[in-house]
């Protein structure tokens, strides 16, 4: 996998839309604070669709995206709960084990809500999908992907202002990785193509 080509692709289509993902990201900033986080899972699976449509078709981000995909609110809700729980428990051993645990969620299921939104798939399905297209050979890939993915959000984290420019660059890199790996995995599924006919037998 080109990883070069996928961080091009991320940086120019983060250029290409600055002014409408800017603001997306920052009304989904602030409806997962004013939310206490309540509403982080399910607006961010709308900020992802409307990221990856953006990536396909050219479509401008809208801040009305953040909540078309209000279905998966309790889904959603309940799995972030049992993530952060999950966390909370691998940061209170020590730094590693949640640095750890955090690398292994995100490496597991960082397909998953491009799977709930774009295929419409329930959250058992999107995990166990998430969890084959991630271990798919070459795995080794994908831990490369999880790296950049939160190398470039930690980034964010630690500069506020920063966050509005690498939360759509992680998450067009996230989509543009999606992309590839459907794209080889219809390859691989596709029915091959009938033998040609013989030729006419000679008289």
């Amino acid at each position: 996998m080109d990883f070069k080509e996928h961080v091009v692709t991320a940086w120019q289509n983060t250029l290409k839309f600055i002014g409408p993902v800017l603001i997306l990201t920052l009304v989904q900033v602030i409806v997962s604070i004013c939310s206490l986080g309540i509403l982080a899972p399910v607006t961010m699976a709308g900020y992802t669709q409307s990221l990856l449509r953006a990536l396909r078709e050219g479509r401008e981000p809208d801040v009305k995206d953040l909540f078309s995909e209000m279905r998966l609110f309790l889904p959603l809700a309940l799995f972030g709960f049992l993530v952060m729980m999950a966390l909370v428990v691998g940061f209170k051993m020590l730094i590693l084990p949640g640095i750890l645990m955090t690398g292994c969620l995100v490496f597991g299921t960082i397909y998953m809500i491009p799977l709930m939104t774009d295929k419409e798939l329930g959250i058992m399905d999107a995990l166990k999908e998430s969890w084959a297209m991630a271990t798919r050979e070459p795995w080794t890939d994908q831990i490369i992907l999880t790296v950049l993915y939160l190398v470039i959000l930690s980034l964010g984290g630690s500069v506020f202002v920063a966050i509005f420019f690498t939360q759509p660059l992680a998450t067009f890199l996230l989509l543009s990785v999606y992309e590839e790996r459907l794209q080889n995995e219809q390859h691989l599924t596709a029915p091959a193509s009938p033998p040609p006919p013989p030729p006419p037998a000679e008289r």
